[in-house]
């Protein structure tokens, strides 16, 4: 992007910033720049992170045996507690 600027040039764009900030707003805006910069690439992160996660097929459960989904029913049975009846 910046390829053919020369140093001449690049001392010239930087005397011109100078006179027209001052030497005491260069740091704030060099700040501000920074922090929005980090900002920007924060939401990028977070933006692509959502869209992976939802693109991205659930991890799948291991499938149970019949004899293990059937201790699992019986254990389901045996927790059950009977509703009380309201009369």
């Amino acid at each position: 992007m910046f390829g053919n600027l020369g140093v001449g040039e690049l001392l010239i764009i930087m005397i011109v910033i100078l006179l027209l900030f001052g030497a005491k707003r260069i740091p704030e805006i060099a700040g501000s720049m920074g922090k929005g910069i980090k900002e920007f690439k924060k939401n990028i992160n977070e933006a692509t992170r959502e869209v992976t996660s939802e693109t991205m097929p659930p991890a799948e459960q291991p499938r149970l045996t019949a004899s293990e989904l059937e201790a699992r029913r019986a254990q389901e049975e045996r927790d059950r507690v009977e509703p009380k009846r309201l009369y």
